[in-house]
């Protein structure tokens, strides 16, 4: 499989990866099985897909713990990890905290629960209000220099903190949520990433399975749902999506795929996306997201999926 560059760094990867938060995150989804999360990375590992993004949050650390006892199992070097910090529970409250010295013992206490001595993609995972961009970068430009991190990334920053987060060129890679249905990354960011050689990778880029093309007009979720009170999945706005996905279907059909690797080839054609990270909840998902790389779509079908979830 071909491999992109993440930023000025030297890290290479497959650019279908795997998001997860379902693995080890109890604190995000309910019901997960921690049996189902390890076979998930172990059967994504074996597929392929080297790019695995974590994150503390996802279970307060229980993730990367879980990824670890995988990768004992696969050599160092074929696994890119990403994983983020922001989040501090030391007062007994979570707060957001970017203070060079919390970023720091971050990535040390997230080295042991990863039992690896080196993380390729360390992010921000979110801003805080207090420290100043620059200086939260320059943390961990400190630790690339020691080697512990390979890559620098932000996640979640708007384009003006993007721009004081880079003041020094160190910024590699940023992580925020774009889709085909949440494009508001297009007029400002990309083209600053652009000039500036930063990657760019989309979190939620299957929208809680809503771009699977698994739902129809007709679909209703439960009360229980979280889904049942996202405006996205009801009304006006969910009847546009499964319209606009029916009108793909046909490119679907063309590739003998299904509507999400159609979505995913879209993601891995777009210039401006260095990678895409779909997430997964059991072993049993991943074949139907590796398929994706096998789908080369024409400049037309890529055009004309972009027209559809444009209106251009």
């Amino acid at each position: 499989m071909s491999k992109v560059k993440i930023g000025k760094s030297q890290v290479e990867t497959v650019p279908l990866g795997l998001g997860t938060n379902k693995v080890g995150g109890h604190n995000l989804f309910s019901n997960l099985s921690e049996s189902d999360g390890l076979e998930t990375v172990h059967a994504a590992l074996k597929s392929g897909i080297q790019l695995l993004d974590t994150a503390f949050i996802y279970g307060k650390g229980r993730s990367e713990e879980l990824i670890g006892e995988v990768i004992a199992n696969f050599p160092r070097e074929q696994v890119i990890i990403a994983d983020k910090a922001a989040h501090d529970f030391s007062s007994g409250e979570m707060v957001l905290n970017n203070n060079p010295q919390f970023l720091k013992q971050s990535v040390d206490d997230a080295l042991k629960r990863l039992k690896t001595d080196y993380i390729d993609i360390f992010y921000i995972h979110f801003p805080d209000k207090e420290t100043p961009k620059s200086e939260a970068v320059g943390a961990l430009q400190e630790l690339r220099e020691a080697g512990k991190i390979r890559a620098i990334g932000i996640s979640n920053f708007s384009f003006e903190q993007t721009q004081e987060a880079n003041q020094d060129g160190y910024v590699d890679v940023i992580e925020n949520y774009y889709s085909l249905i949440h494009r508001d990354e297009e007029e400002k960011l990309f083209p600053y990433l652009r000039d500036a050689g930063i990657s760019f990778v989309p979190y939620f880029p299957l929208e809680s399975g809503l771009l699977t093309g698994k739902f129809n007009k007709d679909t209703t979720f439960a009360e229980s749902d979280p889904r049942s009170k996202d405006a996205k999945f009801n009304g006006e706005a969910f009847q546009k999506t499964i319209q606009n996905l029916d009108a793909i279907r046909s490119i679907a059909q063309n590739h003998h795929v299904d509507v999400l690797q159609v979505v995913l080839a879209w993601y891995l054609a777009n210039p401006d996306l260095t990678a895409v990270i779909p997430g997964a909840r059991n072993a049993g998902q991943i074949p139907g997201i590796v398929h994706a790389l096998d789908v080369k779509l024409s400049k037309e079908e890529y055009h004309l999926i972009d027209r559809t979830f444009t209106n251009r």
